[in-house]
């Protein structure tokens, strides 16, 4: 899972995608300065300020496509 993320972080051009974790919850990833990879988890921060939290990468289940969401 980590490799992919990076992956999704380095596509030029950036293509902006979710991530969902086994919780449910979902964050929106519209540009890759919103994340930092760690050792075993990710920083995930909204560009406004308002939200952000650390997700470990044993929880998240998928990456989606924001674009064919739209």
């Amino acid at each position: 899972m980590p490799d992919d993320l990076k992956d999704l972080l380095e596509k030029a051009p950036f293509e902006p995608f979710r991530i969902v974790t086994n919780s449910g919850e979902k964050y929106n990833v519209e540009n890759p300065h919103d994340i930092a990879l760690l050792e075993g988890r990710i920083f995930y921060a909204r560009p406004d300020g308002h939200r952000w939290v650390f997700i470990r990468t044993n929880q998240i289940t998928a990456f989606e496509s924001l674009e064919q969401a739209a």
